[in-house]
């Protein structure tokens, strides 16, 4: 079978297009400077006949043979020298009618200049191309004056053939140039093509263009982020999943990591030299998982990065610690009910009925007293069932678990643009942490608020430990009062509160611990208003609150 010539490859058509396009540049330059040359030596030519006529018209010793009686005889030599001096080809000096007192060739002399004198008698000076006794030249006339009167012209020319000739002799330069400019374009060409040859693998623009579609398509078929960095940390591609993760917008190729405005953990784990595997980290609204892997070869060159988001999972992770957290309160509470009953039974089978039927009454009181507070105060269930499993956790903990006298937050009273999962993130959070800030206090206890006012929700939780570190960053990822690096709850809770325009504020309780105020707009309004204060608290509790 005959083998079918594969097309050209890019770098191929490229150095034929240059070579092609070098010559023609070069071409035109030598065409324009020879043009340009000619046009100088031309204008040179006039500035050289000007000055040499414009001398001989001044010179007092040209006035005084014009008024004697035989001025040929005293010009023609004159006029020879300085025609000599001044390297023209020839100086004519006339009557006002162009009757030639001198000329290069003595037999002239006495006829007609021929050219034009109007100009030159009436005052002025000028230049033309004439074809004269001697051939085309360029030449000058200007008037010889005594006074205020018109006495005589002169008139200084260079041939066109001196000209030429003269340009001529710089084309053999010109063309020794233009020649090494091409020699030294065409080098540069292949060399530079064969850099691209290299690159490019061989391919042409046809296989180059298919590659691109692929790699096009595969960029935005992947649902996880991808971002590829250079070499001096500026972004050299840009998927659509990174875009939306990052939450960024506009042209961002080119621009530098450091100046996305993304949080300084993430901008620090993108911008670092090491690899990164499974590293978790937040942005304005989301929990990503990023991995980097430098691109290196003999040099950095950069930096390939992954992104996966990892909200969904992290909520989901948040949900399952609190529901294995209430099935540790219930595991406990079914520990603790089958120690009350053994202490029931065993004090009706000692004959004191009456003492087992107090015992019983009290803690039967006790809890669905906390049962009905909570119930009573908080309609809403999610909410209500996530106190009472850290209720029973405080207690196995050795805490008290209070509900501030203020709270008052009733069923469906929570829009549905504030889903029950994220209410759970930030006040089981708040829960979690303030427990863990008490615990081993003596006297030991968390206060949670949770009520609406002037539009908005609000959830407080203080407690009674040792309080926030003074400059402390409580909201950063991996701070925790027991040492950096214990988890992301309290950046979580930041996260969820900006996500829904809210805020968040920490101060100390009036107790020294700390005090953790969330307030979330139930309906976001048109326009940026300042909500109303709540009332401050007055007791203790209510300060806890």
């Amino acid at each position: 079978m005959p083998r079918i010539p594969r097309p050209r490859s890019l770098a191929a058509q490229l150095f034929a297009m240059q070579v092609v396009l070098v010559a023609v540049v070069v071409a035109g330059c030598a065409v324009f400077a020879y043009v340009s040359a000619h046009h100088q030596a031309e204008q040179a030519a006039v500035h050289q006949a000007r000055a040499a006529a414009r001398a001989v018209a001044l010179s007092p010793s040209v006035r005084q043979a014009i008024s004697g009686e035989h001025p040929t005889t005293e010009l023609q030599p004159y006029a020879e020298a300085v025609r000599e001096d001044a390297d023209v080809d020839f100086v004519t000096i006339m009557d006002p009618d162009g009757i030639r007192w001198t000329h290069p060739n003595p037999e002239n002399i006495g006829e007609r200049f021929l050219g034009h004198i109007e100009p030159a008698l009436d005052g002025g000076t000028f230049s033309e191309t004439y074809t004269g006794t001697l051939g085309p030249s360029v030449r000058v006339v200007t008037p010889i004056r005594d006074g205020e009167r018109i006495v005589g012209l002169v008139s200084a020319g260079i041939k066109i053939e001196e000209i030429t000739d003269g340009v001529q002799r710089q084309l053999a330069a010109l063309l020794a140039v233009a020649l090494g400019a091409v020699t030294l374009g065409g080098i540069g060409t292949y060399v530079i093509n064969a850099r691209l040859r290299r690159h490019t693998h061989g391919m042409n623009a046809a296989e180059l263009s298919r590659m691109h579609d692929y790699h096009q398509a595969a960029l935005h078929a992947v649902r996880e982020g991808l971002l590829m960095l250079d070499g001096q940390r500026r972004i050299a591609l840009l998927n659509d999943g990174a875009r939306e993760l990052l939450g960024v917008e506009g042209e961002v190729v080119g621009r530098n990591v450091a100046d996305l405005g993304l949080p300084a953990p993430l901008t620090g784990a993108l911008l670092a030299a090491e690899p990164r595997v499974d590293e978790v980290y937040l942005t304005a609204d989301r929990v990503i998982v990023v991995n980097t892997s430098p691109v290196s070869g003999g040099e950095r060159r950069g930096t390939v990065v992954t992104l996966r988001d990892h909200t969904e999972l992290q909520a989901l992770t948040g949900e399952l610690d609190h529901e294995r957290g209430f099935t540790e309160a219930l595991r406990s509470q079914a520990h603790e009910a089958a120690n009350r009953l053994h202490t029931v039974v065993s004090l009706i089978e000692l004959g004191r009925a009456d003492e087992a039927v107090e015992f019983a009454t009290a803690e039967l009181e006790l809890a669905q007293a906390l049962t009905d507070r909570v119930v009573t105060a908080v309609g809403e269930p999610v909410l209500a069932a996530l106190l009472l499993g850290k209720a029973a956790q405080a207690n196995e903990r050795g805490v008290e678990l209070e509900l501030s006298p203020d709270s008052r937050l009733d069923d469906r009273l929570l829009p549905d643009t504030l889903p029950a999962r994220d209410l759970v993130t930030v006040l089981g959070n708040l829960i979690d942490n303030a427990m863990d800030a008490a615990t081993g206090t003596p006297g030991a206890a968390v206060t949670v608020t949770a009520l609406v006012h002037g539009g908005e929700l609000l959830l407080s939780v203080s407690d009674n430990g040792p309080g926030v570190p003074a400059g402390a960053d409580v909201f950063a990822r991996g701070w925790s009062g027991k040492g950096p690096g214990r988890g992301i709850g309290l950046a979580l809770v930041q996260q969820t509160v900006r996500r829904h325009s809210g805020t968040v504020t920490v101060d100390a309780s009036e107790d020294g611990g700390a005090q953790f105020t969330v307030r979330l707009p139930l309906e976001p309004p048109p326009k940026p208003t300042k909500l109303p204060k709540p009332p401050e608290p007055t007791t203790q509790k209510e300060i806890r609150a």
